[in-house]
């Protein structure tokens, strides 16, 4: 399932399939806030900084489990330094500069592939059931 980044309201019809996706994935409501916040995060990343994007949400399985991948992509400016863009209080923008790091402690799996002017892209897995 593919949703477009382009609108302050895109956000929130993003957050909704995520919560959608969660719920049809089984998921109970901390696991299922956990995603919807990364996802939102996520989001408003690829909208503010990226200049809008895609979200992809994808049912996934290994060994049994059942997980939710988002992978949120924009064609911005990319990140410079990712080391400093998952240090806490680090923002290029208005925010509190919680968001990307933040994302990443509520998913089990993250990767972010970015390069200045390419653009970035986060994939991120949160698996159902105990860790």
């Amino acid at each position: 399932m593919t949703h477009e980044i382009r609108a302050e309201e895109d956000l929130l019809s993003a957050r909704h399939a995520v919560r959608e996706a969660t719920l049809h994935a089984g998921f109970g409501l901390v696991d299922q806030t956990r995603i919807v916040t990364a996802a939102s995060e996520l989001a408003r990343n690829a909208y503010v900084h990226g200049g809008g994007g895609t979200l992809v949400i994808e049912s996934v399985r290994r060994s049994g489990r059942q997980g939710l991948r988002l992978s949120v992509s924009d064609d911005g400016p990319g990140i410079a330094d990712l080391d400093a863009a998952f240090t806490d209080g680090y923002t290029t923008g208005a925010g509190l500069g919680h968001g990307l790091g933040g994302a990443r402690r509520l998913m089990d799996e993250f990767d972010v592939t970015s390069a200045p002017g390419r653009g970035t892209t986060v994939t991120a897995v949160r698996w159902n059931g105990p860790r």
